[in-house]
């Protein structure tokens, strides 16, 4: 039976030994609370790092078949390895390069290594336990190799990936060295997602720059395969924190704490022990809120929860001392005998007390300078029974695109959180009511378990789209089913590509002139009274009149502007303007002018700029940023920008192959249709199809083809054997070679 495999770096749970004692503590984290309901369902299983270093074969026994009870099954990780993988290369070079804090990255080779190990280790402990028809799920970035490992070693095996941490734009993202192998790592899945629609635009781009591949709506294709990125924002288990506000021991601890205190309003800070969190700059705008509204002193205290985290890394070490002198700053110039404008604590604290923490705040103050979703502002939002308070959020947390009814504030800018203290402070309590009740319904709405349904549903969504694109090898038995249909049709129609299809791509295109044999097989398939053939390419209709128009063929050029049908003209399908022209070849002009060996070639309604002889690696580079380019100037008018073949076209939207080979279909009768095409351009065709046609891709790339066979030459013994061996019916003209 198919089951789910969870990977995380972490397990669900906290292992302990005291006295030789093994002891287990359930994690409280907001993915172990959302994958709780799914993983220990039927034979579904988490795996990862137990969170403790053991040694010894017996005792990694031991835990392996404790734990398995609980639906999970381990992976022990060295101190070396948690010092270069877990402390090294995921939280010195990956956090802060996706925290935008690129300046405390470390670039070091060895923890590479370590890095690439671990996510191996990784890999052979899914393969050991996967079968299949497994669903695989992937999170964070810690494990960013792991995708495309798991799909070589299980090639057919389903794999989701979830990021929880922001990804960054291309600009910083290109920094690592390392760049490369972490997005083709990531881009072995067949959903990779993220918390906000702009994580996923930097995804997209990065990949569209680095690794060479274009996207549309979210899909993008690696010629083998097709994967999809989509944004989910993850929410919290509302229920079980509505709930423990409402315990009678939470409301006592409320009571004691406001007494505490001594108190009018209470202003919550609660964060880990991170630069990317914001609390330095939280502090010294609390100070200037003080010194800006002094009818404030002995009424207002900030309540600030640190919870401790990686304090043997220097940053953080410097980090919790710069906290440490604000703090002691402002106590030290503020305080009073009876009143403390900053309590602060440096712990952690379980849930009763946060909760008792959340109801008795007026205001919650969440201002990281950059976070991937944050779900304390969420646990705030779901803890306020009464519907009073206000939230303060920094627009930088993901948490802020759901949260629109807090105050948005941007966490650099020091005298606007200022201002917001001070409009949180005194709202009026209806206003508190209005918008706290909008984002409490959101979040009841969107909650942990929302979350966990979509990126399920969506990946179980990918693989059926992935299977309806995928195609079968064109086999003797299929080209043998061909041929009697063919055998047996009254009336024939073929579409075939000329460029990829029926002969292979030049470096320079007009070196791609048809060969005696491809010659020879035009002219014995189109001599037949009963075939109709028609050679579809996106050349210039000047050149294809040259190559074949001499044969009894008809022909579609330039994608589909011009056609001619045998023994008749040319003829444009569409009336069309080519004014847009001039203004698009300034722009080729320059991407010529930076690329030496591209070149442009110019179409009556389209242009295209190719960079077949270009230097490897310099015109995929140039290709992306043109692609770029056009596609922005694209997005406001009626032209479409496809990226093919070692070159890049804009045409007029309206251009289709597709269309014109809906032409014939409507007009002459067919009762054997055959349709062989390469690239994506060609996928137009396919669709244009009637259900019962043969459609072909060359290239083992996702298609909505039927059939795919590897090279040109293949599709042509294909065509070959239809007419070698059948005694032919000439035309009444007898074809010329000429």
């Amino acid at each position: 039976m198919a089951k789910l495999i969870i990977v995380s770096n972490r397990l669900p749970v906290k292992l302990q030994e005291k006295e030789g004692e093994l002891l287990y503590k359930t994690s409280e984290g907001g993915l172990a609370t959302g994958l709780g309901s799914i993983y220990k369902q039927g034979d579904n299983l988490w795996i990862g790092w137990p969170g403790m270093v053991v040694e010894d074969p017996e005792k990694q026994q031991r835990i392996a078949d404790d734990i398995r009870k609980e639906s999970m099954s381990p992976v022990f990780l060295t101190e070396t390895e948690i010092k270069e993988f877990y402390e090294g290369f995921s939280n010195e070079t990956l956090w802060p390069t996706f925290h935008y804090f690129s300046q405390y990255a470390i670039y070091e080779q060895q923890l590479w290594e370590t890095y690439v190990e671990v996510n191996q280790k990784y890999c052979d402990a899914v393969v050991a336990q996967a079968g299949p028809e497994d669903t695989i799920w992937v999170h964070d970035y810690q494990l960013l190799l792991l995708p495309s490992m798991l799909r070589e070693r299980l090639p057919n095996s389903t794999i989701g990936f979830f990021q929880h941490i922001p990804f960054p734009s291309y600009e910083i993202f290109r920094l690592l060295p390392w760049r490369k192998e972490l997005l083709e790592g990531m881009l072995g899945s067949d959903l990779v997602g993220f918390h906000t629609y702009d994580d996923m635009r930097h995804f997209l781009s990065s990949v569209n720059r680095i690794v060479g591949y274009g996207s549309m709506h979210g899909w993008i294709n690696t010629n083998s395969r097709s994967l999809l990125v989509d944004s989910f924002p993850m929410g919290i288990d509302y229920e079980k924190y509505s709930s423990t506000a409402a315990l009678e021991e939470v409301q006592k601890r409320e009571q004691i704490y406001r007494g505490n205190l001594n108190a009018e309003k209470v202003i919550l800070s609660i964060d880990r022990l991170d630069y990317s969190k914001g609390i330095a700059q939280r502090l010294k705008a609390f100070e200037l809120f003080l010194e800006k509204y002094p009818q404030f002193h002995e009424r207002v205290t900030l309540l600030m929860l640190v919870v401790p985290s990686r304090d043997a890394v220097e940053k953080y070490k410097e980090l919790k001392e710069e906290i440490d002198e604000l703090v002691g700053r402002i106590n030290g110039r503020y305080s009073r005998i009876s009143w403390n404008p900053i309590q602060y604590f440096y712990r952690s604290y379980p849930l009763e007390t946060l909760s008792a923490f959340y109801r008795m705040a007026d205001v919650a103050l969440v201002t990281p300078m950059r976070d991937g979703m944050n779900l304390v502002c969420k646990e705030y939002i779901a803890s306020k029974s009464d519907q009073k308070g206000v939230l303060i959020l920094s627009e930088m947390a993901g948490a802020s695109k759901e949260l629109s009814d807090a105050l948005l504030i941007n966490p650099n800018d020091i005298n606007q959180m200022v201002e917001a203290l001070n409009t949180a402070l005194t709202m009026p309590e209806d206003q508190q009511i209005a918008h706290m009740k909008n984002m409490q319904e959101s979040l009841q709405r969107y909650n942990i378990h929302h979350w966990v349904s979509m990126f399920m549903d969506r990946l179980s969504y990918v693989k059926i789209k992935q299977l309806s694109l995928a195609t079968s090898y064109l086999d003797d038995a299929t080209i043998q089913e061909m041929n009697d249909a063919y055998d047996s049709a009254s009336s024939r129609l073929f579409f075939l590509e000329y460029d990829g299809a029926l002969v292979d791509y030049r470096n320079r295109p007009l070196m791609a002139r048809p060969d005696d044999d491809l010659m020879d097989l035009l002219e014995r398939l189109s001599s037949n009274k009963k075939n109709r053939v028609v050679v579809v390419s996106s050349r210039e209709k000047a050149t294809m009149q040259d190559w074949l128009g001499h044969l009894n063929i008809d022909i579609i050029a330039e994608h589909g502007v011009w056609i001619k049908q045998r023994g008749t003209g040319w003829q444009t399908m569409l009336s069309l303007l080519d004014d847009w022209k001039k203004d698009i070849r300034m722009i080729l002009d320059l991407y010529v002018d930076r690329t030496p060996a591209s070149f442009i070639e110019e179409k009556e309604y389209s242009l295209v700029w190719h960079y077949r002889r270009v230097e490897t690696g310099l015109g995929e580079l140039r290709a992306r940023e043109l692609v770029n380019h056009l596609n922005f100037i694209a997005s406001n008018s009626n032209l479409q920008v496809l990226d093919g073949q070692m070159a890049v076209e804009i045409k007029a939207q309206e251009i289709n192959k597709g269309k014109a080979s809906s032409y014939w279909l409507s007009k002459f009768p067919h009762k054997f249709v055959l349709a062989i095409g390469d690239d994506w351009g060609d996928e137009d065709i396919f669709k244009a199809m009637p259900r019962e046609a043969y459609t072909v891709k060359v290239g083992n790339s996702y298609s909505v083809a039927k059939y795919h066979v590897d090279t040109c030459e293949e599709a042509r013994q294909t065509l070959d054997r239809l007419v070698q061996t059948r005694r032919q019916e000439q035309s009444p003209g007898a074809l010329m070679t000429g």
